[in-house]
């Protein structure tokens, strides 16, 4: 699972939009620059994060705060909820209703049985996307929000050896698609499709200085 990400406001190469959204990336790197380089880890109990998220608004692609994980009945879900496996929503397509785009530098998983932190990205300072189903929530004080889940997929080969799963980065090209198609297996089909083609690119590097630990869920 996706388990913690980075957002780096340095981020100089944006592929997150097919066409880039200066106000977006201009918010991106406002937000990244106040959270000073923390992790981003998922809203738990006894923690609360809300985090930038890319959703498809009336004039085109905006930038909203979202909950990472379900909410339900005003409190976190108890069922694991801040990934959906991409099988799943090709089963069930209906999960597909409202989708959104999770800006990243990178993403953080253990290796086991080594429990060695590594990072996951297209390069340094690349900004991309990953593919996320959002739905609304209400949080413990009441007020109502996007929560979000992150896709994941098993790993290409050159990478199942350090976890078997990563997320569905989406390329600029299918941005918009994934942000407005009509939600059905074909629509997950070819993100899956889309992802592959960023496989090569992505690579993976140990983090002795463990940033995944201290994580609440």
């Amino acid at each position: 699972m996706c388990a913690s990400y980075g957002l780096d406001p340095r981020f100089t190469d944006a592929e997150l939009l097919a066409e880039a959204d200066e106000a977006v990336l201009d918010g991106l790197r406002s937000w990244a620059q106040q959270n000073a380089g923390e992790t981003l880890r998922p809203t738990g109990k006894n923690l609360r994060n809300v985090n930038p998220l890319v959703t498809a608004g009336e004039g085109g692609a905006t930038l909203e705060s979202a909950w990472w994980g379900y909410l339900v009945d005003g409190a976190p879900a108890k069922f694991p909820s801040i990934n959906t496996r991409s099988e799943r929503l090709q089963d069930r397509p209906g999960g597909l209703r409202s989708r959104a785009l999770v800006p990243a530098t990178g993403w953080y998983e253990m290796q086991k049985p080594d429990r060695v932190w590594h990072e996951f990205g297209l390069g340094p300072g690349v900004l991309f996307g990953m593919a996320a189903v959002t739905q609304r929530g209400r949080t413990p004080d009441g007020e109502w929000t996007t929560c979000y889940s992150i896709v994941m997929r098993p790993s290409p080969a050159h990478l199942a050896g350090i976890h078997d799963r990563i997320p569905v980065l989406i390329p600029t090209a299918f941005a918009d698609d994934w942000l407005t198609g009509e939600p059905s297996r074909e629509l997950i089909d070819a993100a899956l499709t889309a992802a592959e083609t960023l496989d090569e690119r992505v690579s993976a590097a140990a983090r002795p200085d463990d940033k995944g630990e201290g994580m609440l869920f």
